[in-house]
């Protein structure tokens, strides 16, 4: 808890309680946990894989509590957008549907992702 002292020519000073030292358990313990964490992030990754295989192969899922499903997202990148706006317009055309065509043109990515509830 922080004290206020006064102190001559009416200027106020705050003390602040000592700092605990941050000992090498700690830090010890702290190496520790981030190693693991990258050990864990690992594991991770690995048994998500190895079921995403198995779904994409058609494996059966064991009934119970959990569910397992791939999940399809298709979409397109338009960050260029703005850009071919603008340049549409100093040619004078209508940038905004110069773009409408070019997306309608563009093919979706797919990407897939497991859901695991």
């Amino acid at each position: 808890m922080a004290t206020q002292q006064t102190v001559p020519h009416s200027l106020s000073v705050v003390l602040f309680p000592a700092v605990e030292p941050i000992t090498q358990l700690e830090l010890t313990v702290f190496l520790s946990l981030r190693s693991r964490l990258r050990q864990l992030e690992e594991q991770v990754k690995q048994a998500e894989q190895s079921i995403k295989t198995r779904l994409e192969n058609g494996a059966a899922l064991e009934p119970g509590d959990h569910h397992a499903e791939l999940k399809e997202n298709f979409r397109r990148n338009v960050a260029w957008k703005a850009v071919v706006i603008r340049l549409a317009e100093r040619l004078r055309m209508n940038g905004e549907t110069y773009c409408a065509k070019v997306l309608n043109s563009t093919k979706s990515t797919r990407t897939v992702s497991v859901v695991i509830e």
